[in-house]
């Protein structure tokens, strides 16, 4: 397709329906058409084994054709990469918090 044949189009946003929320566990499921991802809050509580059981309260769920899947992978990898570059390696550890004692 040559540059005259490209078509820009003007984006207009319209947020009067949009909820912002916090997240800091998610989930995955995927079909052979979607890619669902399921956002919440994970909040470790005591099992009845004494063990502990991650409770994840989900709030909101977001579904995407495959290419959108993509599209979102690539871009969060750009600005993951962008961020690095200025703050240093982002760590994939779980961050201690402070000991109770």
């Amino acid at each position: 397709m040559s540059d005259q044949q490209q078509q820009q189009v003007q984006l207009s946003i319209n947020d009067t329906r949009m909820r912002s929320g916090y997240a800091n566990s998610f989930l995955t499921t995927t079909t052979n058409d979607e890619v669902v991802l399921d956002f919440g809050l994970g909040m470790p509580r005591p099992g009845q084994d004494g063990r502990t059981v991650m409770l994840m309260d989900i709030s909101n769920r977001v579904v995407l054709n495959w290419r959108g899947a993509k599209s979102l992978a690539i871009r969060l990898s750009q600005l993951i990469r962008q961020f690095e570059e200025t703050n240093g390696e982002i760590p994939m550890a779980p961050q201690q918090g402070p000991k109770q004692g």
